[in-house]
Formats: structure tokens, C-alpha cells, sequence
């Protein structure tokens, strides 16, 4: 069983076989989607860390079920969330930075769009992240007309309430735009609880996204306090890792982001800025307690990307390592027997498949061709399976530093095609099961026939990318990048550096 927290003992995983789901009449359940922006699994109480306070958190784990295998597949803010809005990788709906913006035709089978479709009041609050086009390669707009209550902003929004045009009028009693955001749901829960249609809340928090900026609310949670590295921490144990991986800022970022002479004082910053969120989901469960819709609302939180945060010697994200690629992801379904009971579930999601698991919740059919998997069945038999590989996907920042990945729920491979110049073409293999940790490259040991295993994988998602990567934003060129097979003669010319 893999342990999500590295360096503390962590809560035990017991899975329990599945029951049928109860049923709330015909009633179509109420959805909140929560989404943080950076949020590693070693800053959240339930995912074994005992030194910081994530206490509603906590309490949604135990009242649901924790995956603790659950994967972002491109660790990067904008094409993340595109992923989650349509249940495709990136390569399928090409948005992510220095690429463009996300078509219209996507947009148009997210599940806001789908779900308002089907009668569903729905709210979008925080960092979207993303602008909707409709011409490839030209600057796209907010969605903002197609929800019923907005909260959201353009870029990466502010940390401060009153810079964000649509949450002014939450400033004077919010200024920090955590707390705002959940004041924001509470009031939509409140107006949407008077109607008689189903509601669904999305709400994207910044935190705990640079530049650290934490409510002064909370300067006394972590003041003075101290905290245990990961046993990865630092440059020494990094250094099997691929020449290609250090050109990104990701690796500058361990000395210029104070991980490695200030760590308690940065990760105090940055658990202070989640322990925010905290304050805000707690004040969104309260709501649905206090206006009598908590019994048929389904509420799910995880974030866009994690962060290495000194792991290794690098600090961001981006790489597909765990710490940056592997996230929370907790369901809370109160009208499932298997509530309320502790469960944790070890099987392989991906962020692709929270879009048509929401689609489920509302009794609505997901858009065909979609990556995405309903991660239901798994809620009702934690032991079971949706899926068994998912890609990880790099194609931003410098070339170099481009990367393609296969992970299962117990082994990561990981090719770096980039060569010339001093590099060579790298392969990492690594056991995240029983090394979770990813201290040791297998690819280069005794472990053929899973390599072998994980090589057919991989290639079998650079075949996918061949045939489905959207004809614009210079996705098509990118399965010639990735092909092991093709010659880096004949690479060159394909991705400019």
C-alpha cells in the first residue's frame, strides 16, 4: 500500500467492499467542486502529516472516502484545469500556457456547460484559470455569462478580495480572498437552497499559490513552528535524475524560493495559506448544514497540481515526480452506505476523471470520446479499479525540460527525449509502491521486463497523441517529440527551443 506522507506515520488505508448507493428519491444531488491551486497531499492532516491543522478537511475525509493514488496529468495550473472542465488530456483540448487558449468547441462539453444543460443552477468563484476561444491561436474571454452566480477572475486573480472585480463586494468583511471565496459559496448555497432546481458550486481557491500571501487571520497557526523535511529533501538526492529535469525553474527554485536555508519559515507561509482554505470549506459545509441541503450534496476537493517544495532539490511543479504530480482527492457522498466510514482508496484516478464523475453524480452522459473515467465504482468498492495507466504530461518551459510519463497505481516511467548539446536521451523507471520516495532509477537495473512493460505503455499514449492531439497550438508535432523510435536528427526541427 503506498503511504502518502513520506516522513510521518501515516493514516492506516483499510478498504471495505462497496454497497449500492442510498437513494434521495429523484432527487438530482447538489455538487460542490473544490479546487486549490498547488496543494501538495503532506499539507493536509488526513494524508498523515500531524504537524498542521487542516481540521474540516479532516472531517470531510473521514465523512468520505481519501484517495490516496490520485494524479494531475499536466502538473501545471492552466492545462490542469482544462483537463478537469473536460475530462481530456491536454494534448486533446490544446490549452495551456504558450499554447492558447481553450476552443469553444471544448468549452461547450465542459461539465458547468453540460450540467446547466441539464437544469442545474451553477457558480464559478476563484481562478478559473483558463479563457474560452473560438478561433484557434487568438486571445480568448471569461465565461462568465454561462454561470449563474460568478465569483471568478482573469490570470491568476489577487490574494486580495478587493482587486478581484467580480468579489468586490466582499472585501470590507473578507479582504483576503480565501475567506471571500467562502463566503461566496455559503451565499450561493443560501439563494440556490430556495429554489427547487440542483445546484453546482465550483470554487477555486489561489492559495496556496505563489506569491505566498497569507491571511493575517492566522499569523498565530504556525508562528515559531518547525517542521520535518521529507527524507528527499535536498540536491543529494536528486542527483539520478535526468540532466533535462534541472534546466526548468523548478530546480533554480529549491535556493531562489528558501527551501533550502529557510524551510520552516516558507512551509509555515505556505501551510498557513492552505490552513485559509480549511476556514473557507468549513464555512461552505456549514452552510449546506445550516440551509437543510448537506444530506443530498456531494462535496469534492482537490487540487490542480502539487508541489515539490524541496523534494529532491526542486521547488514548483511541472516535473512528473510525485510530489508535483500526485495530489489530494477527497468524495464525500452523504447518501452512499460507505460514508462515514473512514475509507481510502489506493486505485489509480486522474484529474481527467473528476469531469465525468461529476456528469454521473447528475445523472447526465458523458460527451463521447472523452479520457475520463467515472471514479464512482471506486467509492463503492474501493478495491477495485477504473483505470490502469494514466499519461503525465510536460510541454511547457524550456525544451529541454519537456516530458512524457506512464504511471500505474504502483510503477512510473518517465522519458525525457531531449538530446544534443551534452544530453542524451533518458528513461527513468521508478517502483512508487515500495519506493515512493523515487530514490532509485530502475531503469538501468535488473527490471527489463517491467520496463519493457511500462515501455509499451508509453508508446501506446505517444499513439494516442499521434492520432487525437488537436490540429492547432502545435500539439500534432509533438507525437514525432516523444516517439522513441525516431532519431533526434529528426526531432530537432519539430520543437523550437
Amino acid at each position: 500500500m503506498k503511504f502518502v506522507l513520506l516522513f510521518l506515520a501515516c493514516i492506516p488505508c483499510i478498504p471495505v467492499p462497496g454497497a449500492a448507493a442510498s437513494q434521495a428519491g429523484e432527487r438530482k444531488p447538489n455538487i460542490v467542486f473544490l479546487l486549490t491551486d498547488d496543494q501538495s497531499t503532506y499539507s493536509m492532516g488526513c494524508y498523515g502529516n500531524g504537524e498542521v491543522k487542516t481540521p474540516h478537511l479532516d472531517a470531510l475525509a473521514r465523512d468520505g472516502v481519501v484517495f490516496d493514488c490520485h494524479y494531475v496529468s499536466t502538473a501545471i495550473c492552466m492545462a490542469s484545469r482544462a483537463n478537469i472542465m473536460t475530462g481530456k488530456f491536454e494534448f486533446r483540448h490544446g490549452c495551456n500556457f504558450e499554447h492558447g487558449a481553450l476552443h469553444s468547441s471544448h468549452w461547450a462539453s465542459s461539465y458547468p456547460i453540460l450540467l446547466k444543460e441539464e437544469g442545474y443552477l451553477t457558480a464559478m468563484a476563484g481562478k478559473i484559470g483558463f479563457e474560452v476561444t473560438t478561433r484557434p491561436g487568438k486571445k480568448g474571454v471569461l465565461p462568465a455569462g454561462d454561470f449563474d452566480k460568478w465569483g471568478a477572475g482573469p490570470g491568476q486573480t489577487n490574494y486580495r478580495t478587493a482587486r478581484n472585480k467580480s468579489m468586490v463586494a466582499y472585501a470590507e468583511k473578507y479582504p483576503h480572498s480565501s475567506r471571500a471565496y467562502g463566503a461566496f459559496g455559503a451565499d450561493f448555497i443560501a439563494e440556490a437552497a430556495k429554489e427547487e432546481k440542483p445546484f453546482c458550486l465550483s470554487v477555486s481557491f489561489k492559495a496556496p499559490h505563489k506569491p505566498a500571501t497569507p491571511d493575517p487571520l492566522d499569523d498565530e497557526i504556525y508562528a515559531g513552528r518547525t517542521f520535518t523535511r521529507p527524507k528527499n529533501f535536498g540536491r543529494e538526492y536528486g542527483l539520478h535524475f535526468s540532466r533535462q529535469s534541472r534546466q526548468g525553474r523548478q530546480f533554480e527554485r529549491f535556493y531562489g524560493w528558501n527551501y533550502a536555508d529557510k524551510y520552516d519559515e516558507v512551509m509555515a507561509t505556505y501551510h498557513q495559506q492552505v490552513y485559509a482554505v480549511d476556514v473557507a470549506v468549513g464555512m461552505i459545509r456549514e452552510a449546506l448544514e445550516q440551509h437543510g441541503v448537506a444530506e443530498n450534496t456531494v462535496v469534492i476537493f482537490t487540487s490542480d497540481n502539487g508541489f515539490l517544495c524541496g523534494s529532491h532539490g526542486y521547488g514548483s511543479k511541472v516535473l512528473p515526480y510525485e510530489e508535483s504530480s500526485r495530489v489530494p482527492l477527497i468524495i464525500h457522498d452523504p447518501r452512499h452506505s460507505n460514508s462515514g466510514k473512514g475509507l481510502r482508496c489506493d486505485s489509480l484516478t486522474g484529474n481527467v476523471d473528476l469531469m465525468p464523475t461529476i456528469l454521473e453524480l447528475a445523472g447526465v452522459d458523458p460527451p463521447a470520446g472523452i479520457d475520463g473515467r467515472s471514479i464512482l465504482p471506486l467509492y463503492g468498492d474501493p478495491e477495485s479499479q477504473i483505470r490502469k495507466s494514466l499519461p503525465l504530461i510536460n510541454v511547457w518551459g524550456p525544451a529541454e525540460v519537456y516530458s512524457l510519463a506512464v504511471v500505474t497505481s504502483e510503477t512510473k516511467y518517465i522519458y525525457w527525449p531531449w538530446s544534443g548539446e551534452g544530453y542524451e536521451p533518458v528513461e527513468e523507471l521508478y517502483d512508487t509502491e515500495g519506493d515512493p520516495l523515487e530514490l532509485e532509477n530502475l531503469a538501468k537495473g535488473q527490471q527489463k521486463q517491467l520496463l519493457d512493460k511500462m515501455r509499451r505503455s508509453y508508446d501506446g499514449f505517444v499513439d494516442q497523441w499521434r492520432e487525437q492531439a488537436v490540429p492547432y497550438h502545435h500539439y500534432k508535432p509533438f507525437a514525432v517529440f516523444f516517439d522513441r523510435g525516431i532519431p533526434w536528427e529528426d526531432k530537432v526541427s519539430v520543437v523550437e527551443k
